[in-house]
């Protein structure tokens, strides 16, 4: 009677799940208990054509501050568009340990799996930024996955990647991204491995892919299990897709991009070697990269990434003796490289603006990387981490977070001259959250003073504590 009930369900827009949830379909379903345990729970996301007599791809979507619903949002219309299940727990985050991380995410592999129809080889991994690096590195732990979506990340560790139990790794960056040079890199690594890897790489205004580029990615999972006879092959599907990566090709060739067409179509060899013929496009390659285009492209990216090389060694010095010698003169300093790095923004060259955003995306992982390790200490230095914030407001102004920690700490200290200065420069640059002025840690004697409410009265029309003329 069970059974028969459940089928009759599928007719509606929801299933039941284990718990007595319901799973929507075509949408997502939060809190998902993992089977036996009360405190970790993951969200869910199963396509709208969803059938329990019929076998799916999963993949696994990681997030290491535990923002499951927003990281399967990312990838939802690609799985709908794909036909691939997605999940991501709500308990993976960046303060525990690897090997706490892995068995939560394998929890959740274990709950889905049960309570799912999930395809044999057919289980995958995928994240953004820090998420994808953890997604790289469940392969080696978890035989049963079998490939990672990997957007703007290097591999995690790919010194513990084992020969024997190999995974696909797909990458995806855009080449204003800081990390592109990185992966460029480990394509090569990867290479020699004998590990299989595609590098989607492309341009735009937006570092993340959309959804199309999402899509294609999954599109190649389903590829390799028609190449390993997993499941059948779809001829069709392999000659559309075949010619719709052909077609991207030619535009990015007659776009002026004969770099990113280079990349392409190296992965096109790879992804469709196994399944139809590849001479006539392995001679278009080489034809391509005797072009003076293609020659003249690729010598001008080498050699910004080069001069990249130099700049990151200055950033990563002067910082670390920033820090050291609390050097607030050089402040200066990174204000003069915000401005050389607008310049390159001005540039009619399309590398140099490029460069512009992977040195500025650098530097701010750098200083995000130096306040995680000063503010973890068991004694912090907050003096060496007030700097740190100081300096991230020259190299992100825009992030209001950095004035509100030195506006704090600086009150702490009772060193109001900073505190008002820092906040004159947060409302000079846009923050409107009064409330929040008037809540920070350590300020209660820097809000009731003349001088604070003078500048929300300035900036924000009224204040809430009385001025009383001097």
């Amino acid at each position: 009677m069970k059974k028969i009930l459940l089928y009759t369900l599928l007719l509606f827009t929801t299933i039941i799940f284990s718990q007595d949830i319901k799973l929507v379909k075509g949408g997502i379903t939060e809190n998902v208990l993992v089977d036996g345990s009360m405190d970790e729970k993951f969200a869910l996301y199963i396509p709208s054509n969803f059938s329990l007599n019929t076998a799916w791809p999963v993949i696994f979507v990681t997030d290491m501050k535990g923002k499951a619903k927003s990281s399967i949002s990312m990838l939802a219309n690609a799985a709908e568009k794909e036909g691939y299940i997605l999940a991501s727990s709500y308990s993976l985050n960046d303060t525990l340990s690897l090997s706490e991380n892995v068995l939560i995410a394998n929890r959740m592999l274990n709950a889905v799996v049960a309570a799912l129809p999930i395809m044999n080889n057919s289980t995958y991994t995928a994240g953004f930024g820090s998420g994808a690096k953890f997604a790289s590195i469940l392969p080696t732990f978890i035989k049963e996955i079998k490939g990672v979506i990997s957007v703007g990340a290097t591999v995690g560790n790919i010194d513990i990647l084992n020969l024997k139990q190999k995974f696909q790794i797909i990458g995806l960056v855009n080449r204003a991204d800081y990390n592109f040079p990185e992966m460029l890199e480990e394509r090569k690594v990867l290479d020699k491995l004998k590990f299989p890897n595609q590098l989607f790489v492309y341009d735009g205004q937006q570092l993340l892919p959309d959804g199309n580029t999402l899509a294609m990615a999954m599109r190649l999972f389903t590829l390799s299990s028609m190449a390993k006879n997993h499941i059948t092959k779809d001829s069709s599907l392999i000659d559309n897709t075949y010619n719709d990566l052909l077609i991207k090709a030619n535009t990015l060739l007659n776009n002026e991009r004969p770099i990113l067409a280079t990349y392409l179509i190296s992965d096109i060899e790879r992804i469709f070697a196994p399944l139809i013929p590849m001479d006539s496009l392995k001679t278009t390659k080489k034809l391509l990269k005797r072009s003076s285009s293609y020659k003249k492209a690729i010598r001008s990216q080498n050699n910004i990434i080069l001069k990249e090389a130099f700049a990151k060694g200055d950033y990563g010095y002067y910082l670390e003796e920033d820090i050291l010698t609390y050097n607030y003169a050089n402040l200066g300093w990174w204000n003069y490289q915000m401005k050389e790095l607008d310049k390159l923004d001005e540039s009619t060259q399309l590398f140099e603006r490029q460069s512009a955003s992977r040195l500025r995306g650098y530097i701010n992982a750098l200083i995000a990387d130096n306040i995680d390790y000063v503010a973890s200490a068991e004694k912090v230095d907050v003096e060496a981490l007030n700097l740190l914030y100081m300096i991230k407001t020259i190299t992100a102004p825009k992030e209001y977070d950095s004035y509100l920690k030195i506006i704090s700490i600086s009150a702490g200290m009772e060193d109001f001259g900073t505190a008002l200065f820092y906040l004159e420069e947060l409302l000079k640059n846009g923050y409107t959250d009064k409330t929040e002025l008037y809540a920070l840690e350590n300020s209660a004697l820097l809000r009731i003073t003349p001088e604070f409410n003078e500048l929300i009265e300035k900036y924000l029309n009224e204040a809430r504590y009385d001025i009383i003329p001097q």
